[in-house]
Parts: C-alpha cells; sequence; structure tokens
C-alpha cells in the first residue's frame, strides 16, 4: 500500500471527533438584506461602496481575494492576491508575469474574483477576462512599494522550484548590493498589474436559513442587466 494514502486513512479513521466537528460547524446569518430595488444599478458603484463599508468596519484585509485561473489543460487553480485598484471599471492586481497565475492568464485570460467579508457576511463574486495594464502604471505603482517589497520582487522567481530559502536570502543580498545609493529601484521586466474587466459580478447577503440573496450582474451589449439569483 501507498505509504502516503495510509497515513491519509489513518488520520481520518484514528479523529472521529474531529470529523464531527468540522460537520457540525455552522453560522446563521441575519446582519442585512440586499433587495434588486435598493441596490445601485452600477455594480462596479455598488462594489465601491461595500468595499467602502468593510473598511469602516476594520475588515482584515477587506481587498484580499481569491484569483482562480484555468491552466491550459484545463486545471483549476487559486491563490490570495490584494486588489490595488478599480479603473475604468476594472479590477487591478499586480504580480510576477512569469508566475504560476501569469503564464495561465496569458493563456487563458478568463479568471474569477471573489471577495468574503465575514464581518459583514458578504461576498462578491467577479468573472471576467484578464490582460496586462499598461507599463507606465505598472512602473508608476512598484515604485511605490516599500523598497523591501521591491527588493523581493526582483530576487524571488516566483512559483519556480528552489532547493531552499538560502536562494532567496541570497538572491536579497545581490540585488540590495547591485542597487545600492538607487532612491528607485527600476522595475522588473517580468513584474507588472493585470486588469480584469469584469463580464459577471453577484453580490452575496447572508440571510437565515441559507436563504441567501444573492444579485447578480450580466453585461449584455456592453450595459448591465440585475437579476436575483436562488440561494
Amino acid at each position: 500500500m501507498n505509504p502516503k494514502i495510509f497515513q491519509i486513512k489513518l488520520f481520518f479513521t484514528s479523529t472521529p471527533t474531529l470529523l464531527k466537528s468540522i460537520a457540525d460547524i455552522r453560522k446563521d446569518y441575519s446582519k442585512s438584506t440586499l433587495e434588486i430595488g435598493s441596490i445601485n444599478k452600477d455594480p462596479i458603484l455598488q462594489f465601491g461602496l461595500w468595499f467602502d463599508e468593510a473598511q469602516a468596519s476594520q475588515v482584515s484585509e477587506p481587498n484580499a481575494l481569491t484569483l482562480s485561473t484555468v491552466s491550459e489543460n484545463g486545471r483549476p487553480s487559486a491563490r490570495i492576491v490584494l486588489l490595488k485598484g478599480v479603473e475604468s471599471g476594472k479590477f487591478i492586481f499586480y504580480t510576477n508575469y512569469q508566475s504560476a497565475k501569469g503564464k495561465e492568464l496569458e493563456q487563458n485570460p478568463a479568471c474569477a474574483l471573489t471577495f468574503f467579508w465575514p464581518e459583514l457576511e458578504r461576498q462578491v463574486r467577479i468573472e471576467g477576462f484578464a490582460s496586462r495594464t499598461d507599463i507606465t502604471s505598472s512602473e508608476k505603482y512598484f515604485q511605490s512599494r516599500p523598497r523591501e517589497s521591491q527588493v523581493g520582487a526582483w530576487a524571488s522567481p516566483q512559483s519556480a522550484i528552489i532547493s531552499g530559502r538560502e536562494i532567496l536570502e541570497s538572491r536579497v543580498d545581490e540585488i540590495r548590493k547591485k542597487f545600492e545609493g538607487v532612491e528607485k529601484l527600476p522595475k522588473p521586466n517580468q513584474w507588472g498589474g493585470f486588469e480584469v474587466d469584469p463580464v459577471q459580478i453577484e453580490f452575496w447577503q447572508g440571510r437565515p436559513n441559507r436563504l441567501h440573496d444573492r444579485i447578480a450582474f450580466l453585461k449584455v451589449d456592453g450595459k448591465w442587466q440585475a437579476h436575483r439569483l436562488a440561494p
């Protein structure tokens, strides 16, 4: 028997109490409601309203989102990134273009963004298509970052297999020496922004008994249409 499979089976068969406690986790939502009649007709503006409320409510990292992509062989992948702006109706984040997500978005620009603000019992799901931001915008944001974050961007071959952390630490030392005395580090060629042009945006408000409010906006011929979805 494969030892890894045996270990997994042993874990689950030896911890029935843990599994039962996971199944019993539940929360009833009752903080707010969501109606088509009261929601902003422009989902970008509605997102802005909810985002402002998330900030005012001191949600931990309200700009954290799950970015979902699909590889060239059809395998989905997801990770957390940080929203860095909403401009001209597009959602912007930055990354290493040579990372797994960067390569996947180049091969297949279709992606999804998911925000979850548990303190407000809210979720926002966005589906759209990603494209690179212009170089000027990427350079401007890169040089606005803390210097050590800039150094890290130069040092890390993001998503590549490395033999140990010492590789990164050595690279950081090299980059620090290379740019010693340089006020603003230049942006690495492999680093920059993506902007996601949405085609669907769904607002989810938790409600009692799992009968949640879901209002979805679909872009049809360049115009947004709102629909209520069953929970």
